[in-house]
């Protein structure tokens, strides 16, 4: 089989499009939460702390001043930027539940199938087998 046919082979297999289609989902899905998080999560937990989590910063020059924000004080210096890790470990722990709890669905509904597909049937008896169990159950009487 050439390398050509091999690949289109492989390419075309369902296997590759579905994991495409869950890439690109994964993609749009990941924004969703990032927004979440940074829009609607970030401005509560910074009310608590009394602090906006973006403008969390550390300088690590003398030429910068904590009280600028991040994206000034970048430009003066460099400065050990705590606040954007603290919301993307968030983001990401949010990311995560979402997707455990999204597999462990899938998972739960994949062994509800497999129990209806290896319980027993029940078996159908043919004519003789009714015959016969019909006499025994008059010669118990």
């Amino acid at each position: 089989m050439s390398f050509v046919k091999e690949f289109k082979e492989f390419a075309v297999k369902g296997n590759v499009i579905d994991l495409a289609v869950g890439v690109i989902i994964g993609a749009a899905f990941g924004k969703i939460v990032n927004s979440v998080v940074e829009d609607l999560i970030m401005p509560i937990v910074g009310i608590f702390f009394n602090a906006d989590f973006r403008n969390l910063y550390i300088p690590l020059s003398g030429s910068v001043s904590s009280g600028l924000a991040l994206a000034d004080a970048k430009k003066l210096g460099p400065v050990f930027a705590y606040g954007n890790f603290i919301t993307e470990v968030i983001n990401f722990t949010i990311l995560a539940l979402i997707i455990f709890l999204l597999i462990k669905g899938v998972n739960s509904m994949k062994r509800k199938e497999e129990a209806k597909e290896t319980a027993p049937a029940t078996p159908v008896l043919s004519n003789e087998e009714v015959l016969l169990a019909e006499i025994r159950d008059l010669l118990k009487k």
